[in-house]
């Protein structure tokens, strides 16, 4: 069972160790370094304080700090949508652990934020993001064909979305 709770700057090392790992960094976004220092998670903590448009949750499992799952409200037209974006710890991959996390944000989405839709961007090599989304209920809206470079590496972009009549968890 996970257990969802705000972030500490208490977990800047933890949030570090987990995170100084290749393979979770290859499916970030280049805006979170790697390696990865305290002062990023440091730096990554102070934005949170301020920035108000990012809801991010630690994800907890069996007592412990795994990952993360947040949200990102969107401004203007778009106002009453968000992008999920998450990581888990490679160590607890394969459990289920970051499906019922991204359920969780998202029922937190559509019944506390009012949100009427929630959007995700996965990299074309990341089976198990894919799967999380289509296991929570989220649809492939469609795929940009050479959309991301990532270490000299071009990818696909698949988009998926949930609207919020959709939603079923």
């Amino acid at each position: 069972m996970i257990y969802l709770r705000k972030l500490l700057y208490a977990d800047v090392k933890r949030i570090t160790s987990l995170l100084n790992n290749r393979n979770i960094s290859m499916q970030l976004h280049d805006s979170v370094p790697y390696p990865y220092l305290e002062s990023d998670a440091v730096n990554f903590l102070n934005l949170l304080d301020f920035d108000r448009a990012q809801k991010v949750f630690g994800v907890e499992y069996e007592g412990d700090l795994v990952g993360l799952v947040g949200l990102i409200l969107q401004r203007g037209d778009y106002r009453l949508s968000a992008e999920i974006g998450y990581w888990l710890g490679e160590e607890y991959w394969g459990k289920g652990i970051m499906t019922d996390a991204v359920g969780e944000v998202v029922r937190l989405g559509f019944d506390k934020l009012n949100l009427l839709r929630i959007y995700s961007s996965v990299k074309g090599n990341n089976i198990a993001s894919q799967r999380v989304m289509e296991k929570v209920g989220f649809c492939l809206e469609g795929v940009l064909r050479s959309a991301i470079i990532k270490n000299g590496h071009i990818q696909d972009e698949y988009r998926y979305a949930i609207l919020n009549e959709h939603f079923e968890l």
